[in-house]
């Protein structure tokens, strides 16, 4: 009996020992974990001055995606033997130049993609791999600044493909007008003076003109997130033929060092590309910008990202 409850009471010394051994560690977590939290926000309010200061401020980041494969004697497809693949990637990168008086922004953006279905038993077909997205996109935006939202600004932009068919057509926008950037990282600029020109080869339906130019971009990093969208507008005064936009976005998250998953898409509107498009068809789908079907363009990317 004596050794039963000599045993009972040890068991329980040795609960309590524990017991408390586990309330001190906690206790030393929690504090231990209450400075970590005042040191991080020290660390987002020094950065945040850092960011403020006048000067270059240099980004980038991308996506990658892909596939390969072989297939040999694989009877059970319509074709048994033959080689895939399928490779793209995105960047979009920027260079800012932030100064009290004034500001000059610069971006890039390309999406582009390759593809190919080689037959093996068919001779006649290509073996290599064949553009099929194809984005490019670059600009510039210089502002003096009025107040600390609002800037008198100029701009430039330029867009086109570059593996195919590179200024067939591409466009260039040239204008002044304003800026406002009501917060950070938004840039909404406003030209109501901006001239549009369209480069092409031979007689074709694209046209230059005088309109309207509005951007709006939001570019901004959140811990491990990294994401941009842009759109981007022309309004043309001599007809709303000519008038087109563009909205693209990107998305990655990074998933160990500077690795991870992204995401892009796009949209599109431009009726002279896709009245260009139906007359190249055999035959012509349309005969003017009146019975031409202005499908809204798209396209998205998904993959491995890599931030720069």
């Amino acid at each position: 009996m004596k050794k039963t409850l000599l045993l009972l009471a040890l068991f329980i010394g040795i609960a309590t020992v524990n017991a408390q051994t586990k309330e001190e560690l906690e206790a030393q977590k929690a504090e231990k974990q209450a400075a970590g939290n005042a040191l991080l926000g020290e660390a987002k309010a020094l950065q945040a001055q850092i960011d403020a200061l006048p000067g270059w401020r240099v980004g980038a980041f991308g996506t990658i995606g892909g596939s390969l494969s072989n297939f040999s004697k694989w009877y059970a497809q319509g074709s048994p033997n033959n080689s895939s693949g399928n490779i793209g990637f995105t960047f979009n990168g920027h260079a800012n130049l932030i100064q009290p008086k004034f500001f000059w922004r610069n971006s890039l953006n390309t999406n582009l993609n390759w593809v190919k279905l080689d037959d093996k038993d068919d001779p006649s077909d290509k073996d290599s791999f064949e553009p099929t997205t194809d984005v490019f996109n670059i600009s510039s935006l210089y502002g003096r600044n009025i107040t600390k939202t609002l800037a008198a600004s100029a701009l430039m932009e330029y867009r086109t493909t570059i593996l195919d068919n590179f200024n067939d057509p591409g466009y260039l926008d040239l204008g002044v007008g304003a800026t406002w950037t009501p917060i950070d990282n938004l840039i909404v600029v406003i030209h109501p003076l901006n001239y549009n020109f369209v480069f092409s080869s031979g007689e074709t339906v694209f046209e230059s003109s005088l309109g309207a130019k509005i951007v709006a971009d939001y570019t901004r990093q959140i811990g491990a997130i990294n994401f941009k969208t842009n759109l981007s507008m022309f309004q043309s005064y001599k007809s709303n033929d000519y008038s087109n936009y563009t909205w693209s976005n990107s998305f990655s998250y990074t998933l160990w060092k500077m690795i991870g998953v992204g995401f892009d898409f796009g949209l599109r509107s431009n009726k002279q590309e896709a009245l260009n498009y139906a007359l190249a068809q055999t035959p012509a789908t349309a005969t003017g910008f009146d019975d031409v079907d202005n499908d809204l363009q798209t396209y998205y990317t998904v993959g491995l990202s890599y931030k720069f």
